[in-house]
């Protein structure tokens, strides 16, 4: 029984690794599809901000016609007073304080939508701010990862002799030798025609000064000095 159980927790422990692993390996992945999906729940509750300040505005339209109808009421009873009607004016008074029992509830729910969309913006400015943040981040750690995978690849292909840049360097090395052969050969044809034209000869005379160039500048001075 005391061998199942370990038997079983290791392959809990082995089970916890691999889910590790996948998790390590798809990390990035992983982070931006939480991004996106927090992206879309933030576009849901803008939505449901609208909704809430759509009812606000109306609210406030429902607020604003009961205080006039409040406001119109009271001329009335002041006109009714005034003809001394007071039966009149205690209707109308009557009204009135309904009206205004009307509007006192009216307030409250107005009072009610303004405190939510202040705190839903309030929210969802947080969450701009978060999300934001977190895209900043993803965009540095792919940065981060690319660069890293660059730099592996090609450490991994300069170190390996067997690999494709390794291949093209020794290529190059024999198209090399074979440039540098056949610019000795096309050197040691040029010596071999000259001396057996006697251009060699020519130019040992020279180099010796036996034989004067004609072309050098003591020669063109010595013409002038003659005239």
């Amino acid at each position: 029984m005391n061998i199942i159980t370990k038997l079983l927790t290791a392959i809990r422990g082995s089970a916890r690794e691999i889910g590790e692993a996948v998790v390590d390996t798809q990390s990035l992945r992983i982070f931006e599809q939480e991004i996106h999906e927090s992206k879309e729940n933030l576009a849901e509750a803008k939505s449901g901000l609208t909704e809430i300040v759509a009812k606000k505005m109306a609210a406030e339209r429902r607020l604003d016609s009961v205080k006039s109808e409040i406001s119109e009421n009271e001329g009335y009873a002041v006109e009714a007073l005034g003809q001394d009607n007071e039966s009149l004016a205690l209707e109308v008074a009557e009204k009135i304080a309904k009206l205004e029992a009307k509007a006192e509830s009216q307030a409250e729910e107005l009072a009610n939508y303004e405190k939510n969309v202040e705190i839903l913006k309030s929210q969802i400015q947080e969450a701009e701010k978060i999300i934001a943040e977190h895209e900043r981040e993803l965009a540095m750690v792919k940065t981060r990862e690319s660069v890293q995978q660059a730099t592996k690849s090609v450490t991994q292909t300069v170190t390996n002799n067997d690999s494709a840049i390794g291949s093209a360097r020794e290529s190059l090395e024999r198209i090399k030798q074979k440039q540098q052969s056949e610019q000795d050969r096309l050197e040691a044809g040029m010596e071999l025609k000259k001396e057996l034209e006697g251009d060699d000869l020519d130019g040992k005379l020279k180099a010796s000064g036996i034989i004067k160039d004609k072309h050098s500048a003591e020669s063109v001075l010595a013409r002038l000095k003659k005239k």
